[in-house]
């Protein structure tokens, strides 16, 4: 009996482990087979692949930062950075989503597996191998879920690559299709507000958002969405709307981040602005800034009171509060990027300060990365107020020192020994204001130290602050600026252990408005300038003076024509030229000063008469007062187009030595358009035509002229290299075909020597493929005027085929006739030259001919700057040509 017993439990195992094997076939289709299979591969392979999906995209979302500033994306950005860091979880979703395909290829998984593997080469970037899978799933997949899911993901594919005209047929095609369930609906809507996100179609974003809401069950998700409507509303300015949707965006648990904004916006568009109790609005801030829950978001809660203060009319009070917020510490740096940005805004606009605004776009641009969408605009606008500020500090440093040097030795000192004295003064009076700030806790008495608490009366020096400021400035009189090194008594230490200049220049901005971040202890122990250092800087030798005195003239004129054209103060202007012409009657700048006077006092209504007379008067050859002369000349590119047609023609009579049919093309050009791009390269051709029918010294002296008005760097040096050539030799020109040029061997005065100017001079722009880069179009006056319908077209241009760059797009004048269109950023010089590419062979618009879109090129931040400052643009088209 027993070893019947044992023998069948031996067989009903065998037949157990034989239907096990059986089972798993993934070739055979029977009920058990299917049974075993699909269980398997739903509860085990394709589980574990979707788990790994869901926490990359925990990880997506965890990673970025939102920018509350800006209405929030429908999806979370996705960070090439947190892919890579999070490449094995990918990984592991292919292997077992592979396995659910491979292992059980009967079970109803094998399609949804599928669909995942589709989902990891879209996050892995491989598009086109995700759009194979959706699409193969749309034309093969038996399961309708599956297939509507697929097409959900192809179009989201599609308009991350700003394929248009595909994503129209996916939408077309599944508003066709029936029975789409829930969850499949919920991501069709949301990705349609995508859609239209990505298009710019913001009248769109709002009902398919409110189409995903209602399929949604997911409470974080709602509350996001919330959110993103209530802050489409206040941007449209619906508040009532807005502040309903805030609200509802409290729901869902959202994280605390979130919750604070939403409670500050609701209270901004129901209460905050429209309120007449201002004490009530002001006590609101203030208890929000009180909250320790709120300590993160200190600097938001500043800014944002600034900006309550600023709309009341009280700039000061909204100055004072923008630079707290920027000494607040927090996380956010674009946050922080904003502060300065609206401090940059408050100075340039309402208090007309163009030093601060430049300091200020300085801090702002440091707080964004290159790739946030307002970069290139500050770092394009920040190119002025660097000159600006450079001309201004020479100006009065300059100005300052000159009347130094006016006093006795003994006076000099005095006034030294009082300015160290009063600093010496301030910076203890600070450091006992700093610690007054300190000792304001209700127990600061009771700390360590007898109880002194880091007072000014402790005896402890450390804890003592003011002892401490005492101690630095006594050293300092005795030993000097030492830094803490090795061997710091020596009197005879090398010169490598001696910090440089450059390693003291600190902005007095940065302190003045708290726009660094260090602490107060830092700031105490500041050390003075030694005294010794400081009378060395009054320029007492003539040859000095002398230096500085060319310095503040040109300065005056850089200042005026800044003024006048790029920052369109024409009053500041006229009263920085007039200065100049006042301070500097023989400047050789006359004639342009003359001229943008008349240019700004015809703007003003201020008699502009007075210059054009003067300049009649004093300077009637120059082109400055043949351009008055002719109001009605041809301006723009066509004037630069034919004067340079014209020079052409006359460097080839002068290669011929045709001197005096050359010089009458030249004089010609000249009187029809004044004032082009080409008038400094026909005056100086000229000039050489000079050498050869006039004298030596007439011909030196329109050279000395010459480098006295010329903008054009390489000309000027060409010139300086002829004037030092005929300075050697007053024969040379006069008797020679040739001209000797210090340095080199000689080589004939004639074209071949033009030809060498650009040659012979190194490039001011560098190459820099890593660089942001932006995309520039030259626009004439006619068609900067009419930039309206351009601007469309290539906002829809984007759309279609750039719409994930998140591209900008605006204009700003180089000259006064010649204006840029620019689209920025790029991250580099690949991403603009492919984008120019697509322009020339993609973008058509009436406005815009063939040749002016070929006269489109790309160019770095860094090179911008320099071509803003240098206003040429056939400078760096040579070296565009080269580099790119």
């Amino acid at each position: 009996m027993y070893k019947a017993i044992l023998f069948l439990r031996t067989y009903m195992i065998l037949l157990a482990l034989l239907a096990g094997v059986i089972s798993c076939s993934s070739q055979k289709d029977t009920f058990t087979n299917r049974l075993y299979h699909n269980t398997t591969a739903r509860f085990n392979a394709y589980y574990y692949a979707k788990e790994k999906i869901k926490e990359l995209e925990v990880e997506i979302e965890k990673e970025y930062q939102e920018d509350f500033s800006q209405v929030l994306p429908v999806f979370y950005p996705i960070d090439s950075s947190t892919i890579e860091a999070n490449e094995t979880l990918l990984d592991e979703a292919r292997e077992m989503a592979s396995k659910a395909v491979d292992w059980h290829k009967i079970s109803k998984w094998v399609d949804p597996a599928y669909l995942l593997i589709g989902r990891v080469d879209y996050y892995n970037g491989k598009f086109d191998e995700a759009q194979n899978t959706f699409k193969y799933l749309n034309v093969n997949s038996t399961q309708d879920p599956v297939r509507h899911e697929a097409l959900i993901r192809l179009l989201k594919s599609f308009i991350d690559l700003r394929q248009f005209e595909d994503a129209n047929f996916v939408v077309d095609y599944l508003s066709k299709e029936p029975d789409i369930s829930k969850e499949n609906k919920k991501l069709l809507y949301k990705t349609l507000a995508y859609y239209y996100e990505s298009r710019g179609e913001t009248d769109m974003i709002v009902p398919s958002l409110f189409k995903s809401l209602e399929f949604t069950d997911d409470k974080a998700e709602i509350s996001r969405i919330n959110f993103i409507l209530g802050q489409m509303y206040q941007k449209a300015g619906l508040d009532a709307f807005a502040y309903e949707y805030y609200q509802k965006s409290l729901s869902g648990s959202p994280n605390y981040e979130r919750t604070f904004f939403a409670q500050l916006f609701s209270q901004q568009v129901a209460e905050l602005e429209k309120s007449k109790d201002l004490k009530r609005v002001r006590d609101y801030y203030d208890a929000l800034y009180s909250d320790n829950k709120n300590v993160d978001f200190r600097d938001v809660i500043l800014f944002e009171k600034g900006r309550f203060e600023k709309k009341q009319g009280n700039l000061d009070e909204a100055i004072r509060l923008y630079s707290l917020a920027a000494k607040e510490p927090s996380e956010n740096e674009r946050q922080k990027g904003y502060i300065y940005q609206e401090l940059s805004e408050v100075f340039l606009h309402e208090k007309e300060d163009f030093l601060k605004t430049k300091y200020y776009l300085d801090s702002a641009l440091s707080k964004f990365k290159e790739t946030d969408r307002n970069y290139a605009t500050l770092a394009s606008r920040k190119v002025v107020f660097d000159q600006f500020a450079e001309n201004f500090e020479t100006l009065t440093r300059n100005d300052s020192l000159i009347r130094l040097s006016r006093l006795s030795p003994e006076e000099q000192e005095t006034y030294v020994d009082t300015y160290l004295a009063q600093e010496e003064a301030r910076l203890i009076q600070e450091a006992e204001l700093a610690n007054q700030k300190k000792n304001t806790g209700i127990f600061d008495n009771l700390l360590a130290f007898g109880g002194s608490g880091g007072s000014s009366g402790s005896t402890f020096y450390w804890d003592n602050p003011v002892a401490i400021q005492r101690g630095s400035l006594e050293f300092n009189k005795v030993w000097g600026n030492r830094s803490l090194t090795d061997n710091w008594r020596s009197s005879d230490r090398s010169f490598q252990d001696i910090p440089g200049e450059g390693d003291q220049a600190v902005s007095s901005e940065e302190t003045e408005e708290g726009t660094t971040e260090d602490s107060e202890e830092t700031a105490l122990a500041t050390q003075l300038p030694d005294k010794s250092s400081l009378l060395s800087q009054i320029p007492n030798e003539p040859e000095t003076r002398e230096l500085m005195l060319e310095e503040m003239e040109n300065a005056y004129f850089n200042l005026g024509k800044l003024l006048y054209f790029d920052l369109e103060e024409p009053q500041k202007a006229i009263t920085n030229l007039e200065m100049l012409i006042e301070k500097f009657p023989e400047t050789p700048k006359k004639p342009e000063a003359y001229y943008t006077l008349y240019l700004a006092s015809r703007d003003l209504g201020l008699g502009a008469e007075t210059y054009a007379l003067l300049l009649n008067t004093e300077f009637p050859d120059s082109q400055f007062t043949k351009s008055i002369n002719n109001p009605d000349q041809v301006s723009g590119s066509q004037a630069n187009f034919e004067s340079g047609q014209n020079y052409k023609e006359a460097y080839a009579r002068y290669r011929e030595q045709e001197y005096t049919s050359a010089r009458s093309i030249i004089r010609e050009s000249l009187n029809r358009y004044p004032l082009t791009k080409n008038t400094d390269r026909l005056l100086l051709l000229d000039i050489l035509i000079a050498g050869k029918l006039e004298s030596v010294d007439r011909y030196k002296e329109r050279l000395h002229s010459f480098l006295q008005n010329a903008e054009d760097e390489p000309l000027r040096d060409f010139a300086e290299k002829l004037l030092e050539a005929v300075s050697e030799d007053d024969e040379a020109v006069a008797s020679s075909e040739e001209e000797a040029l210090p340095g080199e061997e000689t080589v004939a005065a004639d074209q071949d020597q033009d030809q060498q100017v650009p040659e012979e001079e190194a490039s001011p722009y560098k190459a820099n493929a890593s660089q942001t880069h932006i995309f520039i179009l030259p626009l004439d006056e006619d068609m900067a005027e009419n930039s309206g319908d351009l601007t469309a077209a290539l906002e829809s241009f984007h759309a279609e085929n750039f719409s994930i760059e998140r591209l900008r797009t605006g204009t700003i004048a180089i000259t006064r006739e010649t204006k840029i269109l620019i689209i920025s950023p790029f991250p580099n010089a690949e991403k603009s030259l492919n984008y120019r590419e697509t322009f020339l062979s993609s973008f058509n618009s009436d406005s815009l001919p063939e040749e002016q879109k070929n006269s489109s090129f790309v160019i770095s931040i860094e090179n911008f700057q320099q071509l803003n400052k240098r206003k040429d643009l056939e400078e760096y088209r040579s070296f565009y040509e080269q580099a790119y």
